[in-house]
């Protein structure tokens, strides 16, 4: 099993989750989150004076998916969230261990 995270633009999410759907994701996990990579924020103009947002706002999406379906994950992800434009995102792929349904105890893939 593994975690696919995803760093977003906040409006690309509708899209993303869309395309989870379509191949048979049905549960995700998202978190508010800033940040910033290449593009090392921006500046802004509020009233007169010019301030610099070093912290981007984005998307954390976070999908707990059987090995098997990894590669179809990434892809979906990386289709619905590209604009081509810098800021796009990143993926991370993670080992997962195990995981616990709480509410009927299934463990591992059939708590997925």
């Amino acid at each position: 099993m593994k975690i696919v995270m995803a760093v977003i633009k906040p409006f690309k999410l509708d899209e993303v989750r869309d395309a989870l759907t379509a191949i048979g994701v049905h549960g995700m996990t998202v978190t508010e989150v800033k940040g910033y990579g290449r593009q090392k924020g921006h500046t802004e103009i509020y009233r007169g004076t010019e301030y610099a947002v070093s912290f981007l706002p984005k998307l954390k999406v976070e999908v707990a998916v059987d090995t098997s379906q990894v590669d179809k994950v990434v892809e979906a992800i990386t289709g619905a969230a590209k604009t081509g434009q810098i800021g796009d995102g990143k993926i991370f792929v993670v080992n997962l261990e195990s995981a616990v349904r709480i509410r009927t105890g299934e463990t591992d893939a059939s708590a997925l």
